[in-house]
C-alpha cells in the first residue's frame, strides 16, 4: 500500500513541480516584459522581480531595455545649392512602450533600427536641403542635431521608442571634389599673401619717403639755422673787431703786420726783393710802438 501510494505522490509533485516552473518567470531590471494569452497581450507594466502566469496559456516575451546604438553609415545628402556632403550620424535609443513596440516592428531591434534609420535620412535631407554648405559649416550643426532630435522622438514615440540623442559625427565633402575645393583654397591663401605683402610694400615705401622727406627738411633747416647763426656770430666778430680798431687803430695794425711777418718768414728760406722804405717793413725801424723797437716787438709777440 505504501508503495502505491509512493507511485501516486510522486508523479503529482513532479508535476506540480513542472506546473510551478511553468507559472513563474522574472524580469531583470535590464529588461521589459510582455504577457501574452493565447495570442493577445495582457499586461506589459513589469517591474523587475518574479511574476506568475497560467501555464500553457500566458507566454512571456522580453526586450532589452538597455540603450541601443544605431551608428548610421555615411550618406550623401544635396545643399541648398546642389553640392553634396557626406554625413555620418548615429542615434541612441531604447524601448519605452514595450507593448507598441512589439505591436509595429515585432520587437525586433533591426526593424526598429531600419525604421529610425528612414527617419534620420528623411530628416537630413531636409534639413540639408534648406541650408549652404557654409551655414552647415559656420555653426548650423548645432541647431540640426536639436531639431532631428525633436523630430525623431515624435516619430519614434508611435513605435514604442525613446530616442535619447541623435549626433553627425562627421560631415565632408565628396573625395572627388576634396582636391578643387583645396587647390581652390590654397589659391586663395596665395592671393590674400600676396595682398598683404603689397599692402606692406606700398607702406614701407611710403615710410621710408616720408623718412626721407624729414630727412631733407632736417638738414635744410639745421643749415639754414647754421648758416643764420653763422651770419650773426661773423656779424658779431665784424662789430666787435670795427668797436676795438676804432679804440686803438695803430695797435691793431702793428698786429696784422706782426701776422703778416710771421707768414712770410716762417720756412726761412724764402727770399724778398723789396724797397727798404716799403710799406711792408714800415714797422721794422720801431716807428710803430715808442722805447721799442718793431724786430723785437715781433720777437716778442713770437
Amino acid at each position: 500500500m505504501r508503495k502505491g501510494i509512493q507511485n501516486v505522490v510522486l508523479p503529482l509533485l513532479a508535476v506540480a513541480a513542472v506546473l510551478a516552473y511553468f507559472s513563474v518567470f522574472t524580469v531583470s531590471e535590464k529588461e521589459v516584459a510582455l504577457k501574452f494569452r493565447l495570442g493577445e497581450v495582457v499586461k506589459s507594466d513589469y517591474d523587475p522581480g518574479l511574476h506568475f502566469k497560467f501555464p500553457f496559456v500566458n507566454n512571456v516575451r522580453k526586450f532589452d531595455a538597455r540603450v541601443q546604438n544605431l551608428d548610421e553609415s555615411p550618406e550623401r545628402f544635396l545643399t541648398a545649392e546642389k553640392k553634396n556632403l557626406i554625413v555620418d550620424s548615429f542615434v541612441k535609443w531604447r524601448v519605452q512602450d514595450a507593448e507598441r513596440f512589439y505591436m509595429t516592428v515585432r520587437g525586433e531591434p533591426e526593424r526598429a533600427n531600419q525604421r529610425l534609420r528612414e527617419i534620420i535620412r528623411d530628416g537630413l535631407r531636409a534639413e540639408f536641403g534648406r541650408r549652404t554648405v557654409q551655414d552647415i559649416i559656420s555653426g548650423e550643426r548645432v541647431e540640426i542635431m536639436d531639431i532631428l532630435r525633436i523630430e525623431t522622438a515624435e516619430a519614434a514615440e508611435s513605435l514604442g521608442l525613446e530616442v535619447l540623442d541623435v549626433r553627425l559625427k562627421r560631415i565632408d565633402l565628396p573625395e572627388d571634389v576634396t582636391d578643387s575645393i583645396f587647390e581652390r583654397m590654397v589659391a586663395d591663401r596665395e592671393r590674400v599673401a600676396r595682398e598683404i605683402r603689397a599692402r606692406g610694400d606700398e607702406a614701407s615705401e611710403r615710410i621710408r619717403a616720408e623718412a626721407d622727406r624729414q630727412r631733407t627738411v632736417i638738414l635744410a633747416e639745421a643749415y639754414r639755422d647754421g648758416e643764420q647763426m653763422r651770419g650773426e656770430g661773423d656779424a658779431r666778430a665784424a662789430e666787435l673787431y670795427a668797436a676795438a680798431y676804432g679804440l686803438e687803430p695803430e695797435f691793431f695794425a702793428f698786429q696784422r703786420s706782426l701776422r703778416s711777418y710771421r707768414q712770410a718768414f716762417q720756412s726761412g728760406n724764402d727770399l724778398f726783393v723789396l724797397s727798404p722804405n716799403s710799406e711792408f717793413f714800415r714797422f721794422f725801424d720801431g716807428g710803430g710802438v715808442p722805447g721799442l723797437s718793431q724786430l723785437e716787438a715781433a720777437r716778442l709777440e713770437e
